[in-house]
């Protein structure tokens, strides 16, 4: 195996041959100095950006190590502000992003709407499960949506958002797929936990029914086979262990719930810087470093970037909005 390294525009790129592996670089220099997290250290956003941050000089897509620069409040907010006024041109900043942030724009909870930013790129997804106990009547994702459209209120589902977060939002998706009118939103009952977790141990000692969560918070209930999965939010089956688990778009629902992880920078920064970052971030997605990381963590990789990462933004945002103002949470 022989291995070399040359310049693109004053950055090492690394390729390895011999094994058929190759290693794609941007064709312009990334100038990425600093990763912003909304949030104190140890939360999702603060490892997005550090574990990016690490990959991306350990991979020499960047020439110097990346900063972390933890902003937390107003569950994003503050940091949205701070770069829409002060750094919206800053073309070596990148800033740690998910569905949270977003579910937050699409309710009117940031400074601004999402055109103040440049959408640059999604990297992983955790994933929307719905289940119930492995003892539950309810034996598939249809008996369960049948129920809830013929007596909303006959059916308790728990999750680890309040109502109008991304839990209680996929739930409503999912019913209004099956065909629930949505003046009967608020009819279905909603519990609030602290985790997916807890949540399911919940269910399991019968004080819920169904539990709305992400796959990577519950994956030991679903290894142990003390639940059921009636259905995984994706687009496509996961991939191994959990490959076999029923999709809701296989089941005949559309209903897709990613609780992803991303990034977004100012929105004056140029077209060139912007298309490089998208690349850049491109190539790093495309490491087995980065599959790696991303599956330690309980994360699908899963890429879209650049003006297909935009647009699946201002999708989930009308969406949210939508549903939010059908249940009121929104005027």
């Amino acid at each position: 195996m022989a291995i070399f390294k040359r310049s693109v525009n004053g950055v090492a790129a690394t390729a390895l041959l011999g094994l058929g592996l190759a290693f794609s670089a941007p064709s312009q220099a990334l100038p990425i100095s600093e990763c912003l997290a909304p949030a104190d250290p140890g939360g999702g956003w603060d490892f997005t950006c550090r574990s990016v941050g690490k990959l991306l000089y350990e991979l020499d897509l960047v020439e110097n190590p990346v900063q972390v620069t933890n902003m937390p409040g107003g569950v994003g907010a503050v940091a949205y502000a701070d770069v829409a006024n002060s750094r919206a041109d800053d073309s070596d900043l990148i800033v740690a992003t998910s569905t949270v942030g977003v579910t937050q724009i699409a309710q009117g909870r940031y400074p601004s709407g999402a055109d103040t930013m440049r959408w640059l790129a999604m990297l992983g997804t955790d994933v929307g499960v719905i289940l119930v106990d492995d003892d539950s009547q309810y034996e598939t994702l249809e008996q369960l949506l049948d129920a809830v459209v013929e007596e909303p209120s006959s059916v308790v589902m728990a999750g680890s958002s309040g109502v109008g977060g991304w839990d209680h939002i996929r739930a409503l998706m999912l019913a209004k797929a099956a065909g629930l009118p949505s003046d009967q939103f608020g009819g279905m009952r909603w519990v609030q936990f602290d985790g997916g977790g807890p949540a399911v141990t919940q269910m399991m000692g019968g004080h819920v029914d169904v539990v709305s969560t992400d796959l990577g918070e519950i994956a030991g209930f679903i290894e142990s086979g003390d639940v059921r999965v009636l259905a995984v939010l994706s687009e496509a089956p996961l991939s191994p262990p959990f490959d076999e688990l029923p999709t809701a778009a296989s089941q005949g629902y559309d209903v897709v719930g990613y609780n992803w992880r991303g990034f977004y920078t100012g929105g004056e920064v140029s077209d060139a810087d912007y298309a490089t970052m998208v690349d850049t971030l491109k190539a790093l997605y495309d490491s087995s470093e980065w599959k790696t990381v991303a599956k330690n963590s309980g994360l699908e990789p899963l890429w879209r970037g650049g003006e297909e990462f935009s647009a699946f933004v201002r999708e989930s945002i009308e969406q949210v909005e939508e549903i939010s103002r059908e249940i009121g949470v929104i005027q």
